[in-house]
């Protein structure tokens, strides 16, 4: 009787073990998520331009939930860096991506470091860009993204033949706030925004082709997003410069092909943003598709159910890159 009942208590013992691991297991993240970039490139050797008046302190916020996927975001960024990811089988073909964060923070996981491997495994070379805040005290205020934009794809462009990829295969793709700087880029991207660095300034910043993923796009109080809008208007609200970060209001013949996404029922961002910039885009002929999704929300990046129709959308963005050579 004492055996069984000793038996009895080892078992109970070890089934309660058991649980308690997977608990403590669960309220972590995953210990067998793949690890951080180890490949980073500085964009401004000397320091990012007009940081004079800037005071903040970089850093990294940890917001994953227990049990939930990695959810880190860095806020006032001091030194611009692109993250590198190179794909086991090159396709000859780049995407610089462009993470979200209101113009406040910038998204490392769900709209950095996971789409880039997604899009590794498609055989993209992959880079992800952390960029400064406008509202951080930056002399150029709602243009100091678009510097380290611009200084970004050039040194994008400066690595293609050492890393494997046509200089002239070079996409980009923005997230909500992250794919208004990805519109900004597409429309400004010849702005005289800096005094060239070194050589690689001389490089076109032009992209081949940019995907704005639920972007924000324009900075019109009736469909704007709130937060983007005060952090881009910080030094200057007035009409004109309000027009000049409003990328539907700067479109013009001859840019580069541009893919649009967005959920109907986004109430971050409304879909009114996308339909506008698809809208200006035709205007001036410049080649553009547009998905617009029942369900979705805002801030979805590749994380939904496998079952919702947009799922779909990592497809749909390569099938059009492919289209036109990317």
């Amino acid at each position: 009787m004492l055996n069984r009942r000793g038996a009895l208590a080892a078992f109970v013992t070890g089934v309660l073990g058991s649980v308690a691991a997977r608990r403590a297991e669960a309220a972590e993240p995953s210990k067998s998520a793949p690890a951080d970039p180890t490949e980073i490139i500085t964009l401004w050797p000397n320091g990012a331009p007009g940081g004079e008046g800037v005071t903040v302190e970089e850093q990294i916020i940890d917001r994953t939930t227990p049990g939930g996927p990695r959810d880190r975001a860095q806020v006032h960024t001091r030194k611009p860096t692109l993250a590198v990811f190179r794909p086991k089988k090159p396709n000859g073909a780049a995407v610089m991506l462009i993470p979200g964060g209101g113009y406040e923070r910038v998204v490392l996981d769900k709209e950095g470091y996971e789409t880039a491997r997604r899009l590794n495994a498609s055989g993209y070379t992959c880079f992800v860009l952390f960029y400064r805040m406008p509202g951080d005290g930056w002399a150029a205020g709602g243009d100091a993204p678009l510097q380290d934009a611009q200084r970004a794809i050039r040194l994008v462009r400066s690595k293609a033949s050492a890393m494997g990829f046509s200089p002239d295969r070079i996409a980009i793709m923005g997230f909500s706030a992250g794919g208004h700087l990805a519109a900004n880029l597409t429309v400004r991207f010849d702005a005289d925004t800096y005094a060239p660095v070194d050589a690689v300034d001389q490089l076109p910043a032009k992209p081949n082709l940019s995907a704005l993923i639920y972007p924000v796009i324009s900075l019109d109080l009736s469909i704007a997003h709130g937060g983007s809008r005060k952090q881009l208007l910080t030094r200057d609200a007035s009409p004109d410069r309000e027009a000049v970060l409003s990328p539907d209001k700067q479109v013009r013949e001859g840019l580069s092909p541009v893919f649009l996404l967005h959920a109907a029922d986004d109430k971050t961002v409304p879909v009114a943003n996308a339909l506008t910039m698809f809208t200006a885009l035709k205007a001036k002929a410049v080649p553009a598709e547009l998905h617009v999704f029942e369900e979705g929300g805002h801030g979805f990046g590749l994380r939904f159910t496998p079952d919702k129709p947009v799922a779909a959308w990592p497809g749909l963005f390569e099938a059009f890159a492919k289209r036109h050579g990317i």
